[in-house]
């Protein structure tokens, strides 16, 4: 067996300026005003967010400071794992007499934000009922096909296709077809 090869780790420093681009995205603010809260300039913020220039630490923590976010916590989302390759982690018990699979796909997902799930639904199988909680979740079909019923609606999903809802309803999925469907399934918070 051939050792396979990983993909190189960025350098943290290289993506400083995507960081702050997202941040600033997720405010719905511009570059001109992040610019003009910092009292810097929009072609500084355009040169930052494109990594073709590196902030001070004293420019960082004011740029930081505008989007709410500390200097410490910036730098905590980089982790040794950023990557992560391998083989399924975990089989969680079968549901529905061992009609239904579920392989966690992520090592220690309950240190993670998401909880993606390989799920295979054999004919007529069917969840257990989820309740509302908070959060997100998200399905693709890899084959076959999968009935998403979400606060009673019913919704049917086809391989290739993908289903994506906040969990603020009762919900499960059913395979009510003759043949065997797969799905990725990702939710956040992690429930598994």
């Amino acid at each position: 067996m051939q050792p396979t090869s990983a993909p190189a780790v960025t350098n943290q420093a290289m993506d400083i300026g995507q960081r702050i681009k997202a941040l600033r995205v997720a405010q719905q603010m511009t570059q001109e005003e992040l610019a003009n809260r910092t009292d810097l300039t929009k072609g500084f913020i355009s040169q930052l967010e494109n990594d073709a220039t590196s902030p001070s630490i004293e420019t960082l923590t004011q740029i930081l400071d505008v989007l709410g976010v500390s200097l410490a916590d910036f730098f905590r989302e980089y982790k040794s794992e950023r990557v992560v390759f391998g083989r399924v982690a975990r089989v969680l018990a079968s549901e529905s007499n061992d009609k239904i699979r579920f392989e966690l796909l992520v090592p220690r997902a309950i240190n993670r934000s998401i909880d993606p799930a390989l799920v295979t639904m054999h004919p007529g199988s069917r969840t257990d009922v989820d309740k509302m909680h908070e959060g997100e979740e998200f399905g693709y079909v890899i084959s076959g096909e999968i009935v998403l019923v979400l606060d009673g609606i019913e919704h049917r999903v086809k391989a290739g296709e993908c289903f994506s809802f906040y969990p603020t309803a009762p919900h499960w999925v059913e395979n009510r077809a003759e043949r065997e469907a797969k799905l990725i399934w990702v939710t956040n918070p992690p429930t598994h």
